[in-house]
């Protein structure tokens, strides 16, 4: 089991990592933060994510649809964003942000990475 601080130093070792947070998208709340750039607040992407988390939870509740989101993909033009909620118990009501470079970052081997570290982390 991983720590937060060591969750945070695995997930920026994933190839085009930019930034990683974990986020409480019920406050919007960040709880911890590896990387960034001057040019990206990271506290603020992540805050501004808890939205869309927000969203997709009322949506798959609405419809009834009795499953749990895995990860969500935004991808704009020269980044994945890669958002994945918790599912020990622990770490309910959290998700990890991941900002990944395109050009630098394979993305199904990044989630797999994001999939297995937020298996081991432990709140």
């Amino acid at each position: 089991m991983a720590n937060l601080d060591t969750a945070l130093k695995d997930a920026m070792s994933i190839d085009g990592a930019i930034g990683v947070a974990l986020v409480d998208y019920t406050s919007g709340m960040t709880l911890g933060v590896a990387g960034g750039t001057p040019e990206i607040d990271l506290t603020i992407a992540a805050a501004g994510n808890t939205d869309v988390v927000r969203a997709k939870m009322r949506t798959i509740e609405m419809l009834k649809l009795n499953d749990d989101i895995e990860d969500m993909l935004i991808t704009l033009g020269g980044q994945y964003h890669i958002i994945r909620p918790l599912t020990g118990p622990t770490g309910k009501g959290l998700f990890l942000y991941l900002m990944l470079s395109k050009a630098r970052s394979n993305l199904a081997l990044a989630r797999h990475q994001l999939r297995t570290i937020e298996e081991q982390l432990e709140l």
